[in-house]
């Protein structure tokens, strides 16, 4: 492994980060629903907490315990006891759940790993266009603003998944956010739908790294 990555076990995924994904920054996945973003997101956690070391994983949309045992198989007791699962009800309740999870980080306490937010913006997304909007963009902003200090403090890998709305204009999907997420995430990646069970991703941004490309395949057992 790339001294400063952290391999996600896809060779493909990992030839187009340089060896993995930065242990020191955020990076934020974005794409339309049955793109594989949570997918990716419970590999990379399992792989990590195979290893021994802890997850803090909080999830806004319902993660699946079977997938993660098709994953993980004989290993799903093991797996699980080094996995911090949180599940907010709303914007609020995810602020907290994620200041907790970097307060814990740099603790040091445990060997953390891995901190992943899947869907950070959900909550958020059922402001838009009302009359706290602007506060729920203050709270996500506060939030990121905290996961991405701890990533620095701490040297661990953050992943930060994101939904997405189309663009009438250029008719493109565009993740939401704005510039703010944008900015903050060192890395952004994009996952494409393909045909069957394939799926691409886009390397749109890097601090380091040249735009690219890559494909995996979900399988019964995970994604190779």
């Amino acid at each position: 492994m790339v001294p400063d990555r952290l391999a996600t076990g896809i060779s493909s995924v990992d030839r187009l980060l340089g060896g993995g994904l930065e242990v020191d920054s955020l990076t934020e996945i974005y794409g339309e629903g049955g793109s594989g973003k949570t997918l990716f997101c419970l590999h990379v956690a399992h792989r990590v907490a195979r290893e021994g070391r802890w997850v803090f994983y909080i999830d806004t949309e319902g993660v699946s315990v079977d997938r993660l045992r098709s994953i993980a198989g004989d290993e799903l007791d093991r797996i699980l006891k080094r996995l911090l699962l949180s599940t907010p009800s709303n914007l609020e309740e995810q602020g907290r759940a994620i200041a907790t999870a970097c307060a814990l980080t740099r603790e040091g306490k445990r060997p953390v790993g891995l901190i992943v937010v899947d869907s950070g913006t959900a909550y958020y997304r059922l402001s838009l266009s009302g009359a706290d909007e602007d506060d729920a963009r203050q709270t996500l902003s506060l939030a990121v603003a905290e996961l991405v200090a701890t990533a620095l403090a701490s040297h661990v890998a953050v992943l930060f998944t994101n939904q997405v709305w189309r663009s009438v204009r250029e008719g493109t999907l565009e993740p939401l956010g704005g510039s703010f997420l944008n900015h903050a995430a060192k890395t952004i990646l994009r996952f494409d739908r393909l045909p069957g069970n394939r799926r691409r991703v886009v390397l749109v941004k890097h601090r380091a790294l040249p735009e690219g490309s890559a494909e995996f395949r979900i399988t019964p057992s995970g994604l190779d």
